[in-house]
């Protein structure tokens, strides 16, 4: 994707090969910033304050981490608590925990003066492979678009909900549920995008406006609520959000308030349909309300919030009293029972135990 009519990745290798770079994305959409990371504690710090997030992105800064653990030292106690440490840092998304497994495991088999050499080179491939997943995701889900084109007048636009940011943002490039709105776009397909605020973080209007905007995506920013009432009066002809970890039953845990927008597409008669690459998928779980482990994070998410002043300085106020908690579930779950269909890297599936092992037999094996 391109910020400026420059492209770029959320992540890439430095050129000294040694370290990495990440885009801030707690600077977006005011200020674009580029970090490098050079050490394990770095990197976790940069998964867990939400520089990088997004499930996809978070399991390939976590990977890159691990393989800055083994340049530090290459022990195998390090490697054991690089491992732990890196995983600690987001509990929901399933990603994280996939790429360190994936990469321990082939460290453990690597002789200790080799394994910065070899984490780092795959890192990389995982970087690669969720370039190629999120592109394939795109191209299937743009079949939907399709079809969802030939049901309008000549010229009207297909009108896409989406909910947090599962976009290029949140992975390397391309993103989950809007590869297939830049698919559309590029092929000179009209398509709209209303994006919901998605509170409390806001990272519908901070992180999704901005890269649509960047990509000439037509888009409507709109307050998390406002998305049944739209439903209501035929504004929505589909809800595309990601996830952070999809069960092997189909239910799918993404950013708090998807349920609801789920429930609200049920009862309207709209499309609901979740883009999960294959390492979203955990075949561990089978209950996602009763297993997935939901992160609680800080409480001054609620509470505060940041924003430009008219002086073109950013600054952070409190929205709430003093003296009044917040709770902040960072995610829900959506019952499967909700969600019509997964456009996975595989082609659009339904979101059952059958059809998720149909299509991905290794992760039942695994």
């Amino acid at each position: 994707m391109r910020v400026d009519g420059k492209p770029y990745t959320t992540i890439w290798a430095g050129d000294d090969g040694a370290s990495i770079k990440i885009i801030d994305q707690t600077r977006l959409p005011h200020r674009f910033e580029i970090i490098t990371i050079s050490d394990v504690d770095t990197a976790a710090r940069a998964i867990a304050e939400m520089w990088v997030r997004g499930a996809p992105l978070i399991g390939v800064t976590a990977a890159y981490g691990l393989a800055l653990a083994m340049r530090a030292d290459p022990a195998d106690a390090n490697l054991e608590r690089a491992s732990a440490h890196l995983k600690a840092m987001r509990p929901t998304a399933v990603n994280l925990q996939w790429a360190v497994d994936r990469v321990r495991r082939l460290l453990e088999a690597a002789p200790p003066p080799q394994r910065f050499k070899t984490a780092f080179a795959e890192a990389g491939v995982i970087a690669r492979d969720d370039i190629a997943l999120c592109e394939a995701i795109g191209m299937h889900g743009l079949s939907l678009i399709k079809t969802l084109v030939a049901g309008k007048p000549p010229g009207a636009p297909v009108n896409i909900l989406t909910h947090c940011n599962a976009g290029w943002l949140a992975t390397v490039d391309w993103g989950t549920a809007t590869a297939p709105v830049y698919k559309a776009h590029d092929a000179g397909l009209a398509v709209h995008v209303y994006v919901d605020e998605t509170r409390p973080r806001n990272q519908g209007a901070a992180l999704t406006a901005f890269e649509l905007g960047q990509h000439g995506v037509p888009h409507t920013v709109i307050a998390d609520n406002a998305g049944g009432h739209l439903m209501q009066h035929g504004g929505i002809d589909a809800v595309i959000v990601g996830t952070d970890r999809t069960t092997a039953s189909g239910d799918v845990c993404n950013k708090i308030g998807t349920y609801l927008k789920a429930l609200a597409a049920k009862d309207n008669g709209v499309p609901f349909y979740v883009a999960a690459p294959s390492p979203s998928i955990d075949f561990s779980i089978a209950d996602g309300v009763r297993e997935v482990p939901i992160e609680i994070r800080s409480e001054a998410e609620v509470t505060h919030i940041s924003g430009l002043t008219a002086d073109g300085e950013v600054t952070r106020v409190r929205l709430t009293p003093e003296g009044s908690r917040a709770l902040n579930p960072a995610f829900d779950v959506t019952p499967a029972r909700l969600v019509t269909g997964l456009i996975t890297e595989r082609g659009v599936i339904e979101a059952n135990a059958s059809a998720l092992a149909a299509a991905f037999r290794e992760g039942i094996a695994g």
